[in-house]
């Protein structure tokens, strides 16, 4: 690699390379004087050595109304590379205080049996507010603890909104203290609530199953849906 190619690398153009070795190895010199001798058009002449004066490796003194032009200390070559390794090392420490943003994690539970819809309930039961559609009111059939659980709830500020299919309407589950229930045209055996960060969707047929579903984004997203819907019903 030849000294132009060098003095590229270390942040100057081709013809600032140019004009910056004709200085160096001649000194003092004046705009046309420097055009002349690389051959270079002296309105380019005088744009390179404004830019290399910008960049600190050149510099000049007036003589008589006249600018001659000198190369600066080869040395000043390491300012860009001091000012970028600075800007480097304030970047680096900005990028280290950068937290990865933590995905939405996704947990998912399947229960079968009386058992899976009693650990539905222990969830349940933690939280302030319970939004359900396609409420059947079997679960409180289901568990024989329920009524107590109920009992103790309404001492409590927690509460539930459901939404129930005429079917199940006047269910006494719908006359508990802490529950608003709404009544659409719908027939549903399933039942959706949402909870926290959890969705829930239990079927008590034959073999009770539950599905638990764990993402914030899941549950908020059905939350938005349940709102809307209860807006509507």
């Amino acid at each position: 690699m030849d000294i132009n190619e060098k003095l590229k690398e270390a942040g100057l153009t081709g013809n600032e390379a140019k004009v910056y070795l004709e200085l160096l190895e001649r000194g003092e010199l004046s705009a046309n004087q420097i055009a002349k001798n690389i051959g270079m058009d002296r309105t380019l002449a005088y744009t390179v050595l404004n830019h290399l004066i910008e960049k600190g490796q050149a510099s000049y003194i007036i003589k008589k109304g006249k600018k001659f032009f000198n190369c600066s200390n080869p040395q000043n070559l390491l300012n860009q590379i001091k000012a970028k390794e600075v800007l480097v090392s304030d970047l680096i420490t900005e990028l280290k205080k950068i937290k990865v943003k933590e995905q939405a994690k996704t947990e998912i539970n399947v229960y079968e049996g009386k058992e899976g819809i009693r650990a539905l309930i222990r969830e349940i039961i933690k939280e302030k507010q319970v939004l359900s559609y396609g409420g059947t009111g079997k679960a409180y059939d289901l568990l024989y603890e329920m009524p107590a659980i109920a009992k103790k709830l309404e001492k409590t500020k927690a509460y539930a909104k459901v939404i129930m299919g005429k079917k199940y309407a006047g269910h006494k589950f719908s006359k508990l203290k802490n529950i608003k229930v709404k009544i659409v045209d719908i027939e549903s055996e399933a039942t959706t609530s949402i909870f926290g960060d959890k969705v829930s969707i239990h079927l008590i047929k034959d073999k009770p199953i539950t599905i638990v579903i764990k993402n914030k984004d899941i549950a908020n997203s059905y939350r938005n849906y349940f709102n809307y819907l209860w807006k509507k019903a």
